[in-house]
């Protein structure tokens, strides 16, 4: 649920039984003005219309209210990259490029949620359910990189899925913090975000040897086009 859909909602103040989704709703309305640490228990309690005492009804503290909101970004985002990575349908490489377009949609589309999740300076590692989370949102990555990992073509050293799956998420990270985010924080640059990560990837892919030059699905590379015993691999020849 985004909180663009909610908003008016915590404004028009607490209603009975509806108190805790009243908090978390203007919470993200006050990250989505202020960032994950500009504000307050009290503006918490104040854009939802109740007195400063009533959150303590529900969260301990501010930091117990943005790990609720962290854990719902966390599972929206799960959800995401698992509908875009289709268990790695029609091929790898299409399903791992709609993950990495899955991953700046939500941090362009769901600001509030995404500053929660990767810059209120909560410890994840302390709060066993944000973590547990987190957790299943990077499997996704994780098991793109392992599919990624196994189409190493012959004679290159297959890399860890593990090493793979975190550098092609600091670049993820990277493009949507700076380019690919929906609010102020957002840089401009003359290609879409989608367009740099995708270039991103294909250098990082180059570099560990995989084969980047990417035919049309179901063209073969024609045979006289490739070294003797040099086989085509999941991107093509080599430039």
């Amino acid at each position: 649920m985004s909180w663009r859909k909610e908003e008016r909602r915590a404004e028009r103040g607490y209603h009975h039984g509806n108190l805790k989704e009243a908090l978390l709703q203007a919470a993200l309305n006050l990250i989505a003005q202020k960032g994950a640490a500009g504000f307050t228990f009290a503006d918490a309690a104040r854009m939802a219309g109740v007195s400063p005492a009533a959150p303590y009804r529900h969260f301990r503290d501010r930091d117990e209210l943005l790990s609720s909101i962290a854990q719902r970004g966390f599972e929206q985002f799960e959800a995401l990259l698992t509908q875009a990575w289709d268990d790695g349908r029609p091929d790898t490489v299409t399903a791992f490029e709609r993950v990495g377009k899955a991953y700046l949609a939500f941090a362009r589309e769901e600001p509030a949620f995404y500053s929660a999740m990767f810059e209120s300076g909560l410890p994840v590692d302390l709060n066993p359910t944000l973590m547990a989370a987190s957790e299943r949102a990077f499997a996704i990555i994780r098991a793109a990189a392992e599919r990624l990992a196994a189409l190493a073509p012959p004679g290159v050293p297959r890399p860890p899925a593990m090493m793979m799956a975190l550098h092609i998420w600091s670049m993820s990270h990277g493009v949507a913090s700076l380019f690919g985010r929906g609010d102020a924080a957002r840089r401009k640059l003359p290609m879409s975000p989608e367009e740099l990560l995708e270039a991103e990837v294909l250098i990082y892919l180059r570099g560990l040897g995989f084969l980047t030059d990417r035919r049309p699905s179901g063209q073969p590379e024609p045979a006289e086009d490739r070294p003797s015993g040099q086989p085509s691999g999941p991107w093509g020849k080599p430039k």
